[in-house]
């Protein structure tokens, strides 16, 4: 390396050793094996040796490392034999973690040095937060976890990435990649649900819950309305923002799957997802504070609904393409306004995803999802008068018309 550039190098490698040996000494852990001038140190060390490999060779870093190691094991012995019964080994490994930075900045990997060296900094210091979620998730909890883990490092890289079937749309890796992304939003949601507990009010209840899914919410809160007259403006209030954070979703995924044409499809989306916003708070401020019990949601990342979804999204795939070939985008829109019943995120990544492609134009695309969200107004309704009988239905009707109304507005005028 030219002393040019070791200079800034070494810099930065005492800029992010001090970084972390300040935490360190901060939270009191500096008393085991150092604070910031040791940690400022070692990842010079670490920089020192890297500058000095292609002169020494890889060696050379490697026993600085197993010697920054030893120092580390031998810090926690001494402890244990003062009667330390429980010294840990976060310093150490810190220290390791930190000699390697310095090691990244110096071979010219700087951004990833940095990126590795302040990421440790804010996980040290996560400790207590770390440790509360830890403590608030159960074996079901964990188990969602690894199963988002499973479909998503496991399953999803062994797929073939190679299209099949008539229309050209039927792509295995791609897919499975919109399940992924599905469950995730969900997951998301889910473990909001775990961490905030059940005992929330109206607004955590809605948000949270329309995260999860906005049917299912529905589903619960109609029955708790049926149950207790005093808590049906609530659970109107509930559905509102359950339906406005599926619109949010349906946004998210438009972004994600269409960026060059997202802004000319989520326009009009945008506006009946506001509409839904302030329906919301007006049901809200009628409604009250109620700080109710949620009810218990379900782990959204089961692999038998990540499957169920998967097939859902590869036959509307395949019906709003053939839709759109044989009746044009008449026939479309009767597909969307049938698979809108109980599922807006099949639709909403299969148009998307065709018109990034260049087989729909972004107008049919936003007005199949608005076609698809009335559907699925229709059918959150029903499901408020069947499950919540029709006191409550009669009482929702009101704001699940004025979100209605607002899209059929944007589709004739817009």
């Amino acid at each position: 390396m030219e002393l040019s550039g070791a200079f800034p190098s070494l810099g930065i490698a005492v800029g992010l050793g001090l970084l972390v040996g300040l935490q360190r000494e901060r939270v009191g852990a500096s008393a085991y094996i150092g604070g910031v001038r040791t940690f400022a140190l070692v990842t010079v060390l670490g920089a020192t040796t890297g500058m000095l490999v292609p002169v020494a060779g890889p060696w050379l870093l490697v026993a600085a490392f197993l010697g920054v190691a030893a120092t580390g094991l031998l810090s926690n012995v001494l402890w244990m034999r003062r009667g330390d019964p429980e010294p840990g080994m976060t310093s150490e490994i810190a220290m390791m973690v930190m000699f390697v930075v310095g090691a990244l900045v110096a071979l010219g990997l700087r951004e990833v040095g940095v990126a590795l060296g302040v990421g440790t900094a804010i996980l040290l210091q996560l400790k207590g937060p770390l440790h509360g979620l830890a403590s608030k998730l159960g074996d079901a909890d964990v188990r969602a976890v690894l199963q988002f883990a499973l479909i998503t490092f496991i399953v999803l890289p062994i797929l073939p990435d190679t299209t099949y079937g008539p229309f050209d749309v039927l792509n295995p890796y791609r897919v499975w990649l919109m399940v992924v992304l599905v469950v995730g939003l969900s997951l998301a949601g889910y473990v909001a649900f775990r961490l905030l507990g059940r005992e929330r009010g109206t607004l955590v209840a809605g948000l949270v819950g329309g995260l999860i899914s906005s049917t299912a919410t529905t589903v619960s809160y109609s029955r708790l309305g049926k149950r207790s007259a005093a808590v049906r403006g609530a659970a109107c209030a509930v559905f509102l923002l359950a339906t406005f954070v599926m619109y949010c979703r349906v946004i998210a995924e438009v972004w994600i799957v269409s960026p060059t044409h997202a802004r000319q499809i989520v326009g009009p989306i945008a506006i009946v997802a506001a509409a839904t916003m302030v329906c919301a708070a007006l049901c809200l401020l009628r409604a009250g504070k109620q700080d109710g019990e949620m009810p218990e949601q379900e782990n959204p990342a089961e692999l038998k609904s990540a499957l169920v979804f998967g097939g859902l999204y590869a036959v509307i795939l395949f019906l709003v393409a053939a839709a759109k070939a044989w009746f044009g985008d008449a026939g479309l829109y009767a597909v969307a306004g049938v698979s809108g019943l109980t599922d807006m995120d099949a639709i909403t990544l299969s148009a998307g995803r065709l018109v990034e492609r260049g087989m729909l134009v972004p107008e049919t695309a936003w007005r199949a999802v608005l076609i698809a969200s009335l559907s699925n107004l229709a059918f959150k309704w029903g499901i408020v008068w069947v499950l919540g009988g029709r006191a409550m239905a009669r009482q929702a009707a009101g704001w699940f018309a004025a979100v209605g109304a607002v899209s059929v507005v944007m589709l004739l005028v817009w």
